[in-house]
């Protein structure tokens, strides 16, 4: 009789064993998963720094300085 209580427990156990590692194996591969996300992100991160400081110089060069506008170009007259 003492054996079915124990048989019952180590059953238990097994099976709670067996539903943590199914648990863990999952978490595993969606760690994984989100892992090669991640990176594809930061790749695309860093893609889009390098666009946008590309877009600022093109900005920067074309856009003439304000002492240069007014060499070129006299201030209106104000009435």
């Amino acid at each position: 009789m003492a054996d079915k209580p124990l048989a019952s427990s180590i059953e238990k156990l097994e099976t709670s064993i067996e539903a943590l590692e199914s648990r863990n194996a999952f978490q595993d591969d969606i760690i994984e998963q989100l892992n090669n996300e991640l990176a594809i992100h930061q790749d695309e991160i860093s893609n889009l720094k390098a666009q946008l400081k590309l877009i600022a110089n093109r900005i920067k060069d074309n856009t003439p300085n304000q002492s240069t506008t007014e060499e070129i170009e006299p201030p209106p007259p104000h009435y």
